[in-house]
């Protein structure tokens, strides 16, 4: 039986020393033993920890990191104006870009210490919404990534009908995205087999886009096709789709989720940024998570998510990367942190009595990323998946930490490069720092990258 030895590990009832973890044929934690010598033939590590599921993510946007940082034609840019660009570049997109793109970041992902990526998958269709002769072809080609990177993968096929609440046609650009429900359904069905062709720890969940794109009968033929699989949404992300909202409906987007859906835990609410306190403490009862992109957020200036509140009021969170400008676990956590001190003026608000700051935000994403992925991950414990990462000795910055205070120096003082090994489902994919497949996957990511720059 496979096993992991740590000098620590961050287990359910906090840090112990000298972990052995031993992973089962069928991928999960088959016995976990504290105080013991290493077993023969274990691999050796310095800090073992749960690893995350990255809950958010377009992979394709990937290949555009870089291309968006120049002033756009309108006197103050802003998300909407990074859409258009964002719309350009996408219709040059080919099926064998988006597996190549989408194995390029999941491997970085595991590299950052993910062991699963939750994929929010709304290009379905090829150029002018034509749909390929599989529907779920491109649903095809993110599984094909995983089964490339060895990733857990959670699809979430998104449900797309207007181009806003007065149920305008989409522009160009959005014509990929577009379905009925009648062909969405179809589609999901396509979706299944290809995902049904990974690991047992694989599975699919639903996405209905947002309020502006998702009409009232669209949601529930969403909510009927989820079963009891995740159910994920954009929410209140930015003013104007909550000045929309509220024009269209006479009420915030908040409130009429509240009102309108039976939201529970099967639920994740995408950004989630433009929230009164009221909606704040409401949603956070629910029991959905709140899925947090904190750099993609920084980037498109969505604005500060009021995570002290949220927090309070016993609310569930996870982190994912949604443009993946950049794949990075400790700086996604930092300036999730950072964020809440700059708008408050405070330090380690999101600090317990007895947990510090890294840990609150680290062992928040982990069981957050769990809830929102439908994973049985999330913690060190007997019969969940081997999901797993682990650190080395943090160099100089590392001598004499221990416990919380390591955990706060990785994520305040260091960065991922300190991930030495990554496990997805005990399938030990990243070892010395490098995923066991980096060549070919990033070879083929450059090569199309070449392509495409000399397509825009």
């Amino acid at each position: 039986m496979p096993a992991i030895w740590a000098r620590r590990a961050l287990l359910p009832a906090g840090w112990e020393t000298q972990v052995a973890v031993f992973v089962g044929e069928d991928g999960r934690i088959a016995a976990v033993e504290r105080g013991t010598a290493p077993p023969p033939g274990a691999t050796v590590v310095e800090t073992l920890l749960p690893a995350p599921a990255n809950l958010h993510s377009h992979a394709f946007q990937r290949a555009m990191a870089g291309l968006t940082e120049r002033r756009g034609p309108d006197p103050k840019d802003s998300f909407w104006t990074w859409r258009r660009l964002m719309y350009r570049f996408l219709d040059q997109l080919t099926p064998e870009d988006i597996e190549a793109i989408a194995a390029f970041v999941q491997m970085e992902m595991l590299e950052a210490g993910y062991a699963t990526s939750v994929e929010f998958h709304y290009l379905h269709h090829d150029s002018g919404g034509r749909p390929y002769a599989d529907l779920a072809e491109m649903s095809g080609r993110i599984a094909a990534a995983a089964a490339q990177t060895g990733i857990g993968l959670t699809l979430l096929p998104v449900l797309y009908q207007w181009g806003g609440l007065d149920r305008r046609a989409l522009v160009s650009g959005q014509d990929r995205f577009g379905n009925t429900p009648e062909r969405f359904a179809r589609l999901v069905e396509g979706a299944q087999g290809h995902v049904a062709r990974l690991g047992a720890d694989s599975r699919i969940g639903i996405a209905p886009h947002s309020l502006r794109a998702v009409d009232g009968d669209g949601l529930a033929a969403a909510q009927a096709l989820a079963g009891d699989g995740p159910i994920h949404m954009h929410l209140a992300e930015q003013t104007a789709e909550v000045d929309e909202v509220l024009a269209t409906t006479g009420r915030r987007p908040v409130e009429w989720l509240l009102e309108n859906l039976a939201v529970d835990q099967r639920w994740c609410l995408i950004h989630a940024t433009q929230m009164t306190p009221g909606e704040t403490v409401a949603l956070a009862r629910s029991g959905a998570v709140a899925g947090l992109c904190p750099i993609t957020e920084s980037s498109l200036g969505d604005g500060i998510f009021d995570g002290v509140r949220w927090t309070d009021a016993g609310g569930a969170f996870g982190i994912g990367s949604d443009s993946n400008i950049r794949i990075a676990l400790s700086e996604e956590l930092r300036t999730l942190d950072y964020s809440q001190r700059l708008r408050d003026r405070s330090r380690a608000a999101l600090a317990s009595a007895d947990r510090s700051t890294g840990r609150v935000l680290f062992e928040g994403a982990a069981r957050g990323g769990a809830q929102a992925s439908g994973r049985a991950a999330g913690a060190i414990e007997l019969g969940l998946w081997a999901d797993l990462m682990a650190l080395g000795d943090l160099g100089p910055d590392g001598v004499g930490r221990e416990k919380d205070t390591l955990l706060d120096t990785w994520i305040f003082a260091r960065d991922d490069r300190d991930v030495t090994d990554t496990w997805s489902a005990g399938r030990h994919l990243v070892a010395e720092g490098r995923h066991i497949r980096r060549a070919p996957i990033t070879a083929a990511y450059t090569r199309t990258l070449q392509r495409l720059r000399q397509a825009i």
